[in-house]
């Protein structure tokens, strides 16, 4: 049988940055056929993965999940993740298999927030269209706590991209990195487009962070960003947008009049 996904997956190139945060995980599954599912569940049993009732983590077909039945509120009270066979469910169990903390908050969040309202509803609240935000389209920017680590973020917050992106252009990597985390984002990104923008939150890190190795920093922004939300909970205020080619070095010719192009890099709006 012929798989979706196996077309879908053909496409995409994981050299590319965009993808630093999950090819790990991508290459531990060690595809080797159609059985997507299969390879997902033996890493999330290798990796003892669990969801915030401390039920064991396992991604299921689609079917599995009943109908009328809320889909994040299965997951918390299953454990089991309904996955379809295509590029969208494939990216979200790479992120669940990357940043399981933070996976298990959102879970929490949105199951709370559904069991408060009663039921799905027809009005989500500012809780459930946050996490869905950061679920689907977010990106984690780890950034120096310093002076000028600070100051490349009100830049961005402000929508300066010339001098956010093209002056200060050599913090990238050295004192500030993004971190790619919602499925959507990255299966839009199979296809780049200028346009395409994260929903992006700022975590300031000390010097420390920036001498750890890859799996050792996926780790810390694992722990520290599900902390922040258990601690603080999530509203929209909580990203800023960053159009995800702007990031120095995720695509050529990124020369001044790149950042200059108003149709992508937008100048803030003033309310």
């Amino acid at each position: 049988m012929a798989s979706d996904l196996a077309s879908g997956l053909a496409p995409i190139d994981w050299s590319r940055p965009w993808y630093d945060s999950v090819r790990p995980a991508h290459e531990a599954l060690a595809l080797d056929g159609p059985d997507f599912v299969g390879a997902f569940n033996r890493n999330a049993a290798r990796l003892s993965l669990h969801n915030h009732r401390g039920l064991a983590l396992a991604f299921v077909p689609q079917a599995s999940l009943p109908e009328g039945r809320a889909y994040e509120e299965f997951i918390s009270t299953t454990g089991k993740v309904p996955t379809r066979d295509n590029l969208h469910d494939f990216f979200n169990g790479l992120v669940w298999q990357t940043f399981p903390l933070i996976k298990r908050e959102l879970n929490a969040l949105q199951a709370a927030q559904i069991a408060a309202a009663g039921g799905v509803g027809k009005s989500r609240g500012p809780a459930r269209d946050a996490a869905t935000i950061f679920d689907e389209n977010a990106a984690l920017l780890v950034v120096r706590a310093s002076s000028a680590g600070r100051a490349l973020v009100d830049e961005l917050r402000a929508h300066c991209w010339e001098g956010a992106l093209f002056e200060k252009r050599a913090m990238f990597g050295a004192d500030a990195q993004l971190w790619l985390f919602g499925h959507a984002l990255m299966e839009k990104l199979v296809a780049p487009r200028k346009a395409i923008t994260a929903h992006t939150r700022v975590v300031f890190a000390e010097d420390a962070y920036f001498h750890l190795d890859l799996d050792a920093q996926r780790a810390w922004i694992d722990t520290t960003v599900a902390a922040t939300l258990r601690a603080e909970g999530l509203t929209t205020s909580s990203f800023t947008p960053l159009p995800v080619l702007g990031v120095p070095g995720w695509w050529p010719e990124q020369d001044r009049d790149f950042y200059l192009d108003a149709t992508v890099f937008r100048p803030k709006r003033i309310t």
